[in-house]
């Protein structure tokens, strides 16, 4: 389900070696004094019902690389790798890609600071 702002992933019957898990996304926009316009993410949940809570900020330019830093964050806590919860094939996805796109001012072609790459952990 997702609405600008928030998405939220889960399956409330476990189902071979997928485990039941409720997760929020939760972003938005925040102005770093330093760094400029951040995307910054709150990821809540619980996955085979262990709780966790994770947060993180990608610069602006790298900001797109979101499903994946999500993904990743998903599978530490106990998902699957054979579940992906936020996938360009997912109508949700484009929403959301466009939201965020529209939150930062960002353009297709806009160029990369690679440093920015290093720093979020890309």
């Amino acid at each position: 389900m997702f609405e600008p702002g928030h998405l939220f992933r889960g399956n409330s019957l476990a189902v071979g070696e997928i485990p039941t898990y409720a997760i929020d996304l939760h972003y938005d926009v925040r102005q770093d004094a330093a760094e400029g316009p951040m995307l910054h993410m709150s990821l809540k949940g619980e996955i085979a019902g262990a709780a966790f809570d994770e947060s993180f900020e990608l610069h602006r330019d790298t900001a797109f690389n979101f499903a994946s830093v999500v993904s990743r964050l998903a599978h530490k806590h106990g998902l699957p790798t054979s579940v992906v919860l936020i996938s360009h094939e997912h109508e949700e996805f484009d929403r959301m890609f466009e939201d965020i796109r529209q939150r930062l001012g960002a353009h297709s072609g806009d160029p990369v600071d690679l440093d920015h790459l290093e720093k979020d952990g890309l």
